[in-house]
C-alpha cells in the first residue's frame, strides 16, 4: 500500500479516486451540486463516525458549512481516516469515493 506522497497515510488509489471525485466536484452547476451533496454528505458522516470510533469518541455530527467547503470535510475525513486506522480498507473507502463520483 503506496501512500500519496511522502508522508501522507492516504493509499495511492484511495489518493487518487479522491482527487477525481473533487476534480469532478469542481465542474459541477451549483444547482447540481446542491442536489448532490446530501449524499455526500453522509459519506462524510459517515467516515467521521470511523474517525471518531478509532479515536475512541463519541461520534458527532459534521456541520452543513455547504457546497463550497464539501470536498474539504471529504479530504480531511479521508486524511483522519487513514491517519487513525492505517489498516484501514483501502478497497471500501476507494469503492465509498467511487460511488460519489459516479453520482455526480
Amino acid at each position: 500500500m503506496a501512500s500519496s506522497r511522502a508522508g501522507s497515510p492516504i493509499p495511492r488509489e484511495v489518493a487518487d479516486e479522491l482527487e477525481r471525485v473533487v476534480a469532478r466536484w469542481h465542474q459541477l452547476p451549483l444547482d447540481h451540486a446542491l442536489s448532490r451533496a446530501p449524499a455526500v454528505r453522509d459519506v462524510v458522516q459517515s467516515l467521521a463516525d470511523e474517525v471518531a470510533g478509532c479515536r475512541r469518541r463519541p461520534p458527532s455530527r459534521v456541520p452543513d458549512l455547504g457546497p463550497a467547503t464539501l470536498m474539504h470535510q471529504l479530504q480531511v475525513m479521508v486524511f483522519d481516516l487513514f491517519a487513525g486506522r492505517p489498516d484501514t480498507s483501502s478497497a471500501w473507502v476507494t469503492e465509498r469515493l467511487s460511488g460519489i463520483r459516479r453520482s455526480l
